[in-house]
């Protein structure tokens, strides 16, 4: 292929995730898929590696790209089969993110898979949201390992129904299930359309050709970092059951656009739920460096190629089965990119930004009664961290969410719950040469008993700038006007109000007074 065939096929593959994303979205159920886009489409060749994704959640498609090759040359695969998981020691990130899989057969021949995987805020846990403070993995919900839910193109409805039979609002799962089902026959049918039309020996060519021209892309991004090892080391606040200020430590080593990224010095694994599986470390690494190379760097294997990961077993980034890893995904996947940067910033300070607000800021809640039980999900923005070019933006999802908020009136409407502020943190944001961007202010009144948990972070350690730009202000959580705990699960009843207040960001540079003054 030339470079406009090249280009023209690149775009061909990206569109059919794009359009994969369309259509579950807008099949969906619940708010959390439809509002929040909490998913994430892609497509992989027939061997497991990652060809193409939309530009949806990078803790999904990160972990799906290190983890897919063990799991698709682990199955028996027929035309017309999904397979479904959500086992993060099988290929998973946490219960609450459901992947199904579906292969591409063109001639009778494997020529692929399309990918899809969505957030459910039931999977079935005792506390509401399936976002619990657990310290084991069945506490957080149903664990399904990799199962065939589709065979010859038909739903196996005992499947389905074991699944479903163990969740609290089974139905609207359901719709959920279905949603992400038409978006995979959707894929297939795209893909498949695709390879006939280019004939197989060619689409194999071209996605030869694409990951050949993402590692190119890719070294070249790699080599403009000077060699060297550059250590770094940041603390988690706690993990919700007294252990507090959590290492994580990493020291990045660079040899002439070879990258190794070593974990070794982090936390054994803990008794709380931050704890990560490898997959969700691994996507934190590849999103870093993802963000270093050129825009039309192909999302595909090739990208990765000179990129190693090392974790030891047994670490709060590689535990072991069944810690429980519920905000592994969400929150600890955020520190390790601070980490990562932390370490990157002393080699290459004036591409790298101050750390940002550090959090997901997650808040689960709902109710369990028999009369109208319900579950809700969400993560909130916070500041992000300055750069040499740009201070931080106020109030956003930062790095490995990609999520939008979850509008009022949607809110509203579909939960018995009343949003009393919703604004923009003032002067949350570190001063520097570029300030931080501003966290947020989110209140929630309860309109009927319920409970909730929060999973924050960066209450305690704030996000550091960089190059003598201030920290920024760190986050808080209060229920009733009274400080509560960063991870905390508790009681409501109808008039309390919670309100999450998220950090700002890092500055970068010394702020203009001091420069003055000194």
């Amino acid at each position: 292929m030339n470079a406009i065939e090249l280009n023209i096929f690149s775009s061909r593959v990206e569109a059919i995730c794009d359009e994969m994303g369309v259509v579950l979205r807008r099949s969906a159920f619940s708010p959390n898929i439809k509002e929040r886009l909490d998913y994430s489409c892609a497509i992989f060749s027939r061997e497991g590696e990652l060809c193409a994704q939309a530009a949806h959640i990078p803790v999904h498609l990160g972990s799906m790209a290190y983890a897919m090759r063990d799991i698709v040359n682990k199955q028996a695969w027929e035309a017309g089969d999904m397979v479904i998981l959500n086992d993060p020691y099988l290929g998973g990130t946490h219960l609450p993110d459901i992947t199904l899989i579906a292969p591409v057969f063109v001639n009778k021949q494997l020529s692929g898979f399309v990918v899809n995987r969505a957030h459910h805020a039931d999977i079935g846990a005792d506390a509401p949201g399936s976002m619990p403070l657990s310290t084991h993995l069945d506490q957080e919900g149903v664990v399904i390992p990799p199962t065939r839910l589709l065979h010859q193109g038909v739903v196996d409805d005992q499947i389905m129904h074991s699944i479903l039979s163990e969740l609290h609002n089974g139905e609207r799962a359901r719709g959920d299930f279905l949603a992400q089902i038409s978006a995979n026959r959707c894929g297939v049918e795209r893909l498949s359309a695709l390879i006939t039309r280019l004939g197989e020996a060619q689409f194999a060519a071209g996605l030869d050709e694409l990951n050949e021209y993402a590692a190119r892309l890719s070294r070249v991004a790699l080599r403009a970092i000077p060699d060297g090892k550059y250590l770094f080391t940041d603390l988690m606040d706690d993990d919700g059951h007294g252990q507090k200020d959590i290492v994580i430590h990493c020291s990045v080593r660079v040899d002439d656009g070879q990258v190794t990224v070593d974990f070794s010095g982090t936390s054994a694994q803990v008794a709380g739920n931050i704890n990560a599986p490898l997959s969700v470390a691994a996507a934190s690494v590849y999103y870093v460096f993802r963000c270093l190379m050129p825009a039309q760097t192909p999302a595909c294997a090739g990208s990765f190629r000179h990129i190693r990961l090392q974790a030891p077993a047994g670490s709060l980034l590689n535990a072991r089965y069944p810690a429980a890893v519920t905000a592994g995904n969400v929150e600890t996947s955020t520190r390790i990119v601070d980490v990562v940067m932390g370490a990157l910033a002393q080699a290459i300070p004036q591409r790298i930004p101050a750390a940002s607000h550090g959090s997901m800021n997650n808040l689960a809640m709902g109710s369990r009664e028999a009369a109208g039980s319900w579950d809700y999900y969400e993560t909130m923005g916070g500041g992000m961290g300055a750069s040499l070019q740009n201070e931080g933006l106020s109030a956003v999802q930062t790095h490995m969410t990609n999520t939008l908020n979850t509008p009022i009136e949607a809110l509203e409407m579909n939960y018995p719950l009343r949003v009393w502020r919703y604004a923009i943190r003032r002067d949350s944001g570190g001063e520097g040469q570029q300030r931080g961007g501003d966290g947020l202010v989110r209140e929630f009144e309860f309109l009927k008993p319920a409970s909730f948990t929060l999973l924050t972070e960066r209450r305690q350690h704030q996000p550091w700038g960089l190059e003598g730009g201030l920290a920024g202000i760190a986050g808080r959580n209060r229920l009733n006007g009274q400080l509560i705990a960063g991870k905390v699960h508790g009681e409501v009843q109808p008039g309390d109000r919670l309100c999450v207040e998220s950090a700002g960001g890092g500055g970068w540079g010394r702020p203009r007074e001091t420069l003055i003054k000194s």
